[in-house]
């Protein structure tokens, strides 16, 4: 058989912690020409270990800056905390490298608006945000059904996403909690503003309560919350309640409830399971889902899809995607800090 002549894509990692091993380098596995080529973790030791497990044949590099800089690098696969995402996609990019960046996009807004004025200035690299598996699956049908208005008018949904990893007063704090790692995300909000807007579009305004329930852990000082409540208007008119806990007992599925002037629909994230009621005292009636219109995980396809296709292809979300989500994550911020109501802006710029 002969060869192809196209040269690999050659990938440099930087922060290769258990999503890139468990869900990326399956991905990756699956498309030709396609080389990890060097890698670099914050400890060099966990860098040899890596290798030695997943990539034998590549680079070990003991800072990142020289793993970006490196001319034989064509794509920068970030898996960092959210810390460094800016910093490092960047740098990236203006040593002209794709990016792949691994959620939530950045810290905070005003970093998140630096990668994205960065991809502008480099439009003719690929850049992504990893995309929140939530809803993904059935991603196509909730839109179908949307777009139909099999519901009517939204005017109100429920989110409900609750856990219990931080209820255990004793642990110490996971980095998630940790804002000098990972800003001013805040358990899955950013993952669900995502969907959620992907689904019903810009959230206009919100206000947010919040706690935070073991302020002390191992002496480290916790100021991300524990659980939140968000209450927001969607820039369609719809209202929208968003309760999110790391600390629920016995947490129940993640779920969303959406009611319109025609029925509502309830939707199980665990599951993927759609159901619906039409009218005011409809039964529930689980949706049928054809095979054709489930989506399965091809990130890591859609982005070298993109990145072959020299400009032609766009994956998403793309950073102006990220952007709108981390609006809203910044808007919780800003109205957890003030206590008032908080008027997001409109499209990323």
């Amino acid at each position: 058989m002969a060869k192809s002549s196209v040269p690999p894509l050659r990938i440099g990692i930087v922060g290769a912690g258990d999503i890139v091993r468990e869900k990326h380098l399956p991905g990756l596995a699956k498309q030709p020409g396609v080389k990890i080529a060097a890698v670099s973790n914050s400890k060099m030791r966990s860098t040899e270990r890596f290798c030695r497990e997943c990539a034998p044949d590549a680079r070990r590099i003991e800072h990142w800056v020289d793993l970006v800089s490196d001319p034989e690098i064509d794509i920068v696969w970030i898996g960092t905390p959210p810390y460094l995402h800016s910093e490092i996609t960047v740098a990236a990019l203006e040593a002209g490298k794709h990016v792949f960046c691994q959620a939530r996009m950045a810290m905070n807004l005003s970093q998140a608006e630096e990668m994205l004025a960065a991809a502008r200035r480099n439009p003719q690299l690929v850049t992504m945000i990893c995309p929140s598996p939530r809803g993904l699956r059935t991603d196509v049908v909730v839109k179908r059904l949307l777009a139909e208005e099999t519901l009517g008018t939204i005017h109100q949904l429920r989110l409900n996403s609750f856990h219990a990893q931080y209820l255990d007063a004793a642990k110490p704090a996971h980095w998630r909690q940790r804002e000098e790692l990972s800003g001013f995300n805040v358990l899955t909000l950013g993952i669900y503003i995502e969907v959620l807007q992907r689904w019903f579009g810009p959230i206009g305004r919100l206000q947010a309560r919040a706690r935070v329930l073991t302020p002390n852990r191992a002496g480290y000082e916790v100021r991300i919350p524990d659980l939140v409540n968000v209450l927001c208007q969607f820039e369609n008119g719809a209202e929208g309640v968003l309760e999110f806990s790391g600390v629920t007992p016995k947490a129940p599925p993640d779920r969303l409830e959406v009611y319109g002037t025609q029925g509502a629909l309830v939707y199980d994230f665990t599951k993927d399971e759609i159901l619906l009621a039409k009218g005011a005292n409809g039964a529930w009636e689980r949706v049928h889902i054809p095979p054709t219109q489930l989506s399965e995980w091809a990130v890591e396809a859609d982005f070298i899809a993109a990145v072959r296709s020299n400009g032609r292809l766009r994956p998403s979300p793309d950073f102006e995607e990220g952007v709108r989500y981390m609006r809203v994550v910044q808007g919780v911020a800003d109205a957890l800090a003030s206590g008032a109501e908080v008027v997001l802006g409109g499209e990323a710029t």
